[in-house]
């Protein structure tokens, strides 16, 4: 099991919500929301005109790909609450097949995971006995 949220992301006027995979291991400067393609031509972020090129280590290796700083604002949403909007650098992958939560965009959102193999989360100002589960893994 994983810890996945539900999030709404909006780059100027477009929006999409989606859920994407909270990765403690995408250690990053500043809140980073790594996107597939597909979500970044929602987004109108594709092609990646303006972007910067960037080569990201990764555990598989190198991970070329594009980043667009503080171009998003994202939320995390729960049937009954949502965290505060923060604003987050977009990193567009050609090979991720979901949306990756930095440890930094984590942190910003007020996420506070209670079980990663349970896929147990709950926002940081919610009581410790207010569990949610994990959203389901969505195919693009």
């Amino acid at each position: 099991m994983a810890v996945r949220l539900r999030l709404r992301i909006e780059v100027g006027e477009k929006a999409v919500e989606e859920v994407a995979l909270l990765n403690s291991g995408y250690e990053a400067p500043t809140p980073h929301l790594l996107i597939p393609v597909g979500t970044a031509r929602e987004l109108g972020l594709w092609p990646p005109e303006g972007a910067a090129e960037v080569e990201l280590d990764t555990a598989g290796g190198v991970l070329r790909a594009w980043l667009f700083p503080r171009a998003a604002r994202v939320k995390a949403l729960a049937s009954d609450a949502e965290s505060k909007e923060v604003v987050a650098d977009v990193v567009v992958s050609p090979i991720a097949d979901e949306s990756l939560i930095s440890d930094q965009l984590a942190e910003e959102l007020e996420i506070a995971v209670e079980s990663f193999g349970r896929g147990l989360w709950r926002f940081r100002w919610e009581p410790p006995t207010k569990l949610r589960e994990s959203e389901a893994k969505t195919t693009s």
